[in-house]
């Protein structure tokens, strides 16, 4: 195995060894997503060398964590996808995002975004027990246009799934003022006042989206 080696009869040390490394767990979290091409995870993970995704991907083979594949026809491209082993990290990713979210805020100016990230986000946060019965659809703008999502409440808890609600109530804002609304930092009134966010269909169904979540804010 390359990379750091602790010297340490330890499970934790053993798991620092192989996603401790810069970029990796950001690598795990591309892959968490699906199948990825080397050229679509070097264009989300900006900043990184080729060389040294190469040596990152290389590593969490060697590991049993990911694998190269072929996707199949018409596509007929390599890709990495997690192995069985690396699918068991997410729990672990979604505590880490847990955790994260208490040190998000206040928004960088150099971060970048990708829509794809608020499944991973969203998932997180999701309140696992039964949750009030309702759907809620989410759009989310970024620079290439709108994500839609779709957030569901029901028995067995929230689940989110990216597409479009046909009809019902749905709220359009940034990411980052979607979060500061889960986690009461502003409220869904103020924001609509401010314009901050848009919304369409039964206000009262909206202001379900606090009993779906569970966001952890910054304590320090």
């Amino acid at each position: 195995m390359s990379g750091t080696r602790y010297t340490q009869f330890c499970a934790l040390a053993r798991a620092a060894e192989i996603v401790g490394e810069r970029w990796t767990l950001l690598i795990v979290r591309e892959l968490l997503l699906g199948p990825t091409r080397f050229g679509d995870l070097a264009a989300r993970l900006d900043g990184v060398s080729p060389a040294l995704l190469t040596g990152r991907l290389n590593a969490l083979m060697e590991s049993g964590v990911i694998r190269r594949a072929i996707l199949p026809a018409p596509f007929n491209v390599q890709v990495y996808e997690l192995t069985e082993t690396g699918r068991a990290l997410q729990p672990a990713i979604r505590e880490l995002i847990r955790w994260g979210g208490r040190f998000l805020f206040p928004m960088r100016e150099d971060d970048t975004f990708e829509p794809d990230w608020v499944l991973l986000a969203l998932d997180a946060i999701a309140r696992r027990e039964p949750t009030p019965a309702c759907r809620i659809g989410l759009r989310v703008p970024h620079p290439d246009g709108i994500a839609g999502f779709v957030i569901e409440g029901g028995p067995e808890g929230t689940r989110i799934t990216k597409g479009e609600l046909a009809e019902g109530a749905t709220i359009e804002a940034r990411f980052d003022v979607f979060l500061r609304i889960l986690a009461r930092q502003l409220s869904l009134d103020a924001a609509i006042a401010a314009r901050q966010v848009r919304v369409q269909g039964s206000a009262r169904t909206l202001h379900k989206l606090h009993h779906l979540f569970d966001l952890a804010t910054a304590r320090r």
